[in-house]
């Protein structure tokens, strides 16, 4: 028998379909072998970014196959003027040997360069055929709004956040935002950056439960949680073969409403308001345009 097909959503409203478990690479150290084997087994989508130093792997692991995966990279915030987007671009694609990228991403919002000309150059990169889909990470609902308000021609398909049973604050608005709006939400550190991180915030051993009664592993139920959100797909990073074998088992069924309920109060998780949130971008902000954070 074969590998069990994969479970896709649609990215936003652009008609192409996505797997619910992609590749992560944010320090990835596993070499082609597990993304390849991620790819046969209908995990087609590969997120990187050019802070990352990890889109030349990815290139490798597309020869001969380029048009079986969907590619997703980001930019960083400080090639966020116009003349820059585009550097950084063409920058991306020459590692990732490729000629042209599916789903770009402004890595993390930045407040020292007018949002407007940042869109623009991102607007600009679709026009010419670089780039299918524009993205966004790490926005908040505002910073979200802001992007949207400035495109011209074209949309922002994604949003790629943290989101895992024990960080929610996507939940307090942005979730159902992105849910109202034909968004997708891409999750990064689903399983927490290591799921003994989410079982030291299961007092009583919820997770474990759970996974007895369905049958699956712990990783499995954490990833399944997450994608039972509608607009919520998931990059979970593996540096292994066997682990991501196990991660795409996480597609093609379902919590039940009783087990997402255990999950949900049984697991302790933080959510930060949207004071915190303000705040934190403020800080943000101000260290970005005294030049402190890049």
């Amino acid at each position: 028998m074969g590998p069990e097909p994969m479970e896709y959503k649609e990215l936003g409203a652009t008609g192409v379909r996505l797997p619910v478990i992609g590749l992560g690479t944010w320090q990835y150290k596993g070499g082609v072998g597990p993304l390849r084997e991620g790819i046969a087994l209908g995990a087609c989508l590969i997120d990187t970014a050019e802070s990352y130093g990890t889109e030349e792997i990815v290139g490798k692991s597309l020869r001969g196959i380029r048009d079986q995966v969907f590619v997703a990279t980001k930019i960083s915030p400080r090639h966020f003027k116009h003349s820059d987007v585009i550097s950084a671009a063409d920058r991306s694609l020459q590692r990732l040997q490729i000629d042209h990228i599916d789903l770009y991403q402004l890595h993390w919002p930045n407040c020292a360069v007018p949002i407007d000309e940042t869109m623009g150059a991102m607007e600009d990169l679709v026009d010419r055929g670089k780039v299918r889909f524009i993205g966004v990470s790490n926005f908040s609902l505002v910073e979200l709004k802001q992007a949207r308000a400035v495109l011209r021609k074209h949309s922002i398909v994604s949003n790629q956040v943290r989101y895992s049973l024990i960080d929610r604050s996507i939940e307090v608005r942005l979730l159902t935002y992105c849910r109202q709006n034909n968004i997708t939400v891409i999750a990064y550190s689903p399983l927490a950056r290591g799921i003994q991180n989410i079982k030291g915030r299961d007092p009583h051993g919820i997770l474990s439960k759970v996974a007895a009664m369905t049958g699956k592993t712990q990783s499995q139920v954490a990833l399944n949680w997450c994608i039972s959100k509608s607009p919520v797909i998931a990059i979970p990073k593996s540096n292994s073969i066997g682990h991501v074998v196990e991660n795409c088992k996480a597609s093609n069924w379902r919590l039940s409403a009783g087990e997402l309920r255990l999950l949900d109060e049984g697991i302790r998780f933080k959510r930060r308001g949207r004071a915190e949130a303000a705040l934190r971008r403020a800080a943000r902000c101000v260290g970005q345009k005294l030049g402190y954070i890049q």
